[in-house]
């Protein structure tokens, strides 16, 4: 019931259709979400989320997730990132993976909601390392539309399977367009 409910705001009261599907048969995975030029993408993304009606989540700095508000991040899919003990971001992620059943990681590569002319690749080395597919998500406010393609497995030659997952946002408009990554 709360899917149809979701389902019905993201697409008659936002405006808003999904293409494409995301394999439930897939339970660990890094989604790799773009255009992030707006705040706006959160709660898009997380209404999108209920509509599909599987859990995808995403990761914050552990002391988000302290009294009051630890509850209602968990809630919406959130994991508290601990970096204590010397690991690195990727490390620290990998492990969360490596703890969980069901992880489907969703990350904006582009680290800022302002414009950069290179994305972070930490989501790329995180699906290495975990072996695990990429899937691209593409938010476009143009069309109102969230695109997810195909999973990809990242294969080691980094230039090579960017410039591959590159072209599934090639179209897609952020919020603030002139904020978006330009796709080379």
């Amino acid at each position: 019931m709360k899917k149809q409910i979701y389902k019905w705001i993201f697409e008659n009261l936002m405006g808003w259709k999904i293409e494409g599907s995301l394999d439930e048969q897939i339970k660990k995975s890094v989604l790799m979400v773009m255009p992030h030029t707006s705040w706006h993408d959160f709660y898009v993304a997380i209404i999108c989320r209920g509509a599909l009606g599987v859990d995808i989540n995403w990761v914050g700095k552990k002391e988000l997730f302290r009294f009051p508000f630890g509850y209602f991040f968990k809630s919406l899919g959130g994991a508290p990132l601990d970096r204590t003990g010397g690991l690195n971001k990727v490390e620290s992620i990998v492990s969360i993976f490596n703890s969980k059943e069901t992880f489907r990681l969703g990350l904006s590569p582009e680290g800022t909601r302002k414009r950069v002319e290179q994305l972070k690749t930490g989501f790329y080395y995180i699906a290495l390392q975990a072996n695990m597919p990429i899937i691209p998500v593409s938010i476009n406010f143009e069309k109102k539309v969230i695109a997810f393609g195909k999973p990809f497995y990242p294969t080691s030659d980094i230039e090579s399977d960017l410039s591959c997952l590159n072209k599934h946002f090639v179209d897609a408009k952020g919020k603030i367009p002139e904020y978006g990554y330009k796709v080379p």
